[in-house]
Protein backbone atom coordinates (compact mmCIF):
# COMPACT_ATOMS: atom_id res chain seq x y z
CA UNK A 1 0.00 0.00 0.00
CA UNK A 2 1.37 3.42 -0.91
CA UNK A 3 1.91 6.29 1.49
CA UNK A 4 -0.76 8.33 -0.29
CA UNK A 5 -3.29 5.52 0.10
CA UNK A 6 -2.59 5.31 3.84
CA UNK A 7 -2.98 9.08 4.14
CA UNK A 8 -6.27 9.07 2.22
CA UNK A 9 -7.62 6.28 4.44
CA UNK A 10 -6.71 8.33 7.53
CA UNK A 11 -8.44 11.41 6.13
CA UNK A 12 -11.53 9.36 5.27
CA UNK A 13 -11.65 7.83 8.75
CA UNK A 14 -11.42 11.31 10.26
CA UNK A 15 -14.28 12.64 8.14
CA UNK A 16 -16.41 9.56 8.85
CA UNK A 17 -15.78 9.65 12.62
CA UNK A 18 -16.52 13.37 12.90
CA UNK A 19 -19.62 12.95 10.74
CA UNK A 20 -20.87 10.00 12.76
CA UNK A 21 -20.33 11.90 16.02
CA UNK A 22 -22.31 14.84 14.66
CA UNK A 23 -25.06 12.66 13.22
CA UNK A 24 -25.59 10.78 16.49
CA UNK A 25 -25.50 14.02 18.49
CA UNK A 26 -27.98 15.63 16.12
CA UNK A 27 -30.23 12.59 16.33
CA UNK A 28 -30.47 13.06 20.09
CA UNK A 29 -30.96 16.82 19.96
CA UNK A 30 -33.42 16.66 17.09
CA UNK A 31 -35.66 14.32 19.03
CA UNK A 32 -35.52 16.45 22.17
CA UNK A 33 -36.04 19.68 20.23
CA UNK A 34 -39.03 18.30 18.37
CA UNK A 35 -40.62 17.23 21.64
CA UNK A 36 -40.16 20.64 23.24
CA UNK A 37 -41.42 22.49 20.16
CA UNK A 38 -44.50 20.25 19.97
CA UNK A 39 -45.41 21.61 23.40
CA UNK A 40 -44.37 25.22 22.82
CA UNK A 41 -43.37 26.38 19.29
CA UNK A 42 -42.44 29.82 20.65
CA UNK A 43 -39.23 28.33 22.08
CA UNK A 44 -37.85 27.61 18.60
CA UNK A 45 -35.07 30.21 18.65
CA UNK A 46 -33.91 29.15 22.11
CA UNK A 47 -33.94 25.45 21.25
CA UNK A 48 -32.45 25.75 17.76
CA UNK A 49 -28.94 26.70 18.89
CA UNK A 50 -28.83 23.76 21.28
CA UNK A 51 -30.12 21.39 18.61
CA UNK A 52 -27.48 22.27 16.01
CA UNK A 53 -24.41 22.45 18.29
CA UNK A 54 -23.23 18.86 17.62
CA UNK A 55 -23.07 19.61 13.87
CA UNK A 56 -19.80 21.46 14.29
CA UNK A 57 -17.76 18.27 14.69
CA UNK A 58 -18.65 17.16 11.18
CA UNK A 59 -17.65 20.57 9.89
CA UNK A 60 -14.27 20.30 11.63
CA UNK A 61 -13.66 16.92 9.98
CA UNK A 62 -14.52 18.37 6.59
CA UNK A 63 -12.22 21.38 7.11
CA UNK A 64 -9.32 19.16 8.16
CA UNK A 65 -9.87 16.93 5.12
CA UNK A 66 -9.58 19.93 2.82
CA UNK A 67 -6.46 21.13 4.64
CA UNK A 68 -4.93 17.64 4.53
CA UNK A 69 -5.31 17.36 0.76
CA UNK A 70 -2.66 20.02 0.35
CA UNK A 71 -0.16 17.55 1.83
CA UNK A 72 -1.10 14.51 -0.28
CA UNK A 73 0.99 15.49 -3.29
CA UNK A 74 4.14 15.68 -1.17
CA UNK A 75 3.74 12.18 0.27
CA UNK A 76 6.30 9.91 -1.37
CA UNK A 77 6.94 7.28 1.32
CA UNK A 78 4.85 4.93 3.41
CA UNK A 79 6.23 6.62 6.53
CA UNK A 80 4.91 9.98 5.39
CA UNK A 81 1.52 8.39 4.74
CA UNK A 82 1.44 7.01 8.26
CA UNK A 83 2.52 10.41 9.59
CA UNK A 84 -0.48 12.07 7.93
CA UNK A 85 -2.71 9.22 9.08
CA UNK A 86 -1.57 9.84 12.66
CA UNK A 87 -1.93 13.59 12.30
CA UNK A 88 -5.66 13.40 11.59
CA UNK A 89 -6.44 10.83 14.28
CA UNK A 90 -6.72 13.29 17.22
CA UNK A 91 -9.66 14.99 15.52
CA UNK A 92 -11.11 11.68 14.34
CA UNK A 93 -11.30 10.29 17.86
CA UNK A 94 -12.30 13.50 19.64
CA UNK A 95 -14.78 14.43 16.89
CA UNK A 96 -16.59 11.11 17.24
CA UNK A 97 -16.76 11.11 21.02
CA UNK A 98 -17.42 14.80 21.59
CA UNK A 99 -20.20 14.92 18.99
CA UNK A 100 -22.10 12.19 20.81
CA UNK A 101 -21.57 13.63 24.27
CA UNK A 102 -22.28 17.15 23.09
CA UNK A 103 -25.60 15.87 21.79
CA UNK A 104 -26.43 14.25 25.11
CA UNK A 105 -25.50 17.39 27.02
CA UNK A 106 -27.53 19.53 24.63
CA UNK A 107 -30.55 17.28 25.20
CA UNK A 108 -30.40 17.96 28.94
CA UNK A 109 -30.14 21.68 28.21
CA UNK A 110 -33.08 21.52 25.79
CA UNK A 111 -35.25 19.88 28.44
CA UNK A 112 -34.17 22.53 30.93
CA UNK A 113 -35.19 25.27 28.45
CA UNK A 114 -38.58 23.57 28.22
CA UNK A 115 -39.01 24.10 31.94
CA UNK A 116 -37.35 27.52 32.24
CA UNK A 117 -36.89 29.48 29.03
CA UNK A 118 -34.86 32.16 30.76
CA UNK A 119 -31.95 29.79 31.30
CA UNK A 120 -31.19 29.25 27.60
CA UNK A 121 -28.25 31.66 27.52
CA UNK A 122 -26.64 30.01 30.52
CA UNK A 123 -27.40 26.45 29.43
CA UNK A 124 -25.52 26.79 26.15
CA UNK A 125 -22.32 26.81 28.20
CA UNK A 126 -22.54 23.11 29.06
CA UNK A 127 -22.45 21.67 25.52
CA UNK A 128 -20.09 24.48 24.49
CA UNK A 129 -17.53 23.21 27.00
CA UNK A 130 -17.52 19.86 25.20
CA UNK A 131 -17.08 21.80 21.96
CA UNK A 132 -13.79 23.08 23.35
CA UNK A 133 -12.30 19.59 23.12
CA UNK A 134 -13.38 19.18 19.52
CA UNK A 135 -11.64 22.46 18.75
CA UNK A 136 -8.54 21.28 20.61
CA UNK A 137 -8.57 18.06 18.58
CA UNK A 138 -8.75 20.14 15.40
CA UNK A 139 -5.89 22.38 16.51
CA UNK A 140 -3.68 19.42 17.46
CA UNK A 141 -4.35 17.76 14.11
CA UNK A 142 -3.51 20.98 12.27
CA UNK A 143 -0.30 21.32 14.26
CA UNK A 144 0.63 17.71 13.48
CA UNK A 145 -0.05 18.28 9.77
CA UNK A 146 2.65 20.93 9.77
CA UNK A 147 5.30 18.30 10.57
CA UNK A 148 4.19 15.77 7.92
Amino acid sequence: MSGQAIAVIGIAICVFCCGIGSAVGLYYTGQAGAGVLAEDPKKFSKVLVLVVLPATNGIYGFVLAIMSQAYLGAITTVGQGWALFGAVMPLAIVGLISGIFQGKTSVASIYAVAKNEGLSGKLILFPAMIETYAILGLVVSILLLSVV
